[in-house]
C-alpha cells in the first residue's frame, strides 16, 4: 500500500514559504535562497493564486528580458497548479507531477493550504517504500520472521 501525502508531511513538517503576487521577483528569489527552497506558494487574501519557482524565473524572467528588481511575481508565476490532499497516495502524486510536468504540489485540506510536496519528497518516499518491500521479500525468501 502506497504511503500518503499526510505521511510525508508528518515527517517533513507543514511549513510552506509564501509570497504575495505583487512582491518583486528579486525578493522572491532572495527568500528562496534564504530558505533553501525551489518554489514559493503565491498567496493573496488567504488564497493560493499561483506558484513561483526557479523554473519560472529561468524561463519567464531571464529569457523574456524582464528585470528581477522591477518585475513582480504575478507577471511570471505559474497559475495552472495541480493540488493534492493529505489522503493522496505517493503513487498518485508521482503520476500528477509526471503528467503535469510540475515539481511542487500544494497540499490542500478544507480549501486551506497545509503543506507543499516536492518531487524530491515524493521520490524519497517512493524509494523508502520500495526498500521496505525488498527487505520484507528477502526475509520471506530466507525464512526469517
Amino acid at each position: 500500500m502506497s504511503k500518503s501525502i499526510a505521511q510525508i508531511l508528518k515527517r517533513k513538517g507543514n511549513e510552506v514559504w509564501c509570497i504575495a503576487p505583487d512582491a518583486r521577483i528579486y525578493d522572491a528569489l532572495a527568500m528562496m535562497a534564504e530558505k533553501g527552497v525551489g518554489a514559493l506558494v503565491v498567496m493573496e487574501e488567504g488564497q493560493v493564486v499561483g506558484l513561483f519557482s526557479e523554473r519560472d524565473h529561468a524561463r519567464k524572467v531571464d529569457l523574456c528580458g524582464l528585470c528581477s528588481q522591477k518585475a513582480i511575481v504575478r507577471q511570471v508565476m505559474s497559475v495552472d497548479i495541480c493540488y493534492v490532499t493529505p489522503q493522496t497516495s505517493v503513487d498518485e502524486a508521482m503520476s500528477i507531477v509526471t503528467e503535469s510536468r510540475s515539481r511542487h504540489l500544494p497540499v490542500m485540506e478544507n480549501e486551506q493550504l497545509i503543506g507543499l510536496a516536492s518531487i524530491g519528497d515524493l521520490v524519497k518516499a517512493s524509494l523508502e517504500e520500495k526498500d521496505f518491500v525488498i527487505t520484507q521479500l528477502k526475509k520471506y525468501i530466507k525464512g526469517v520472521h
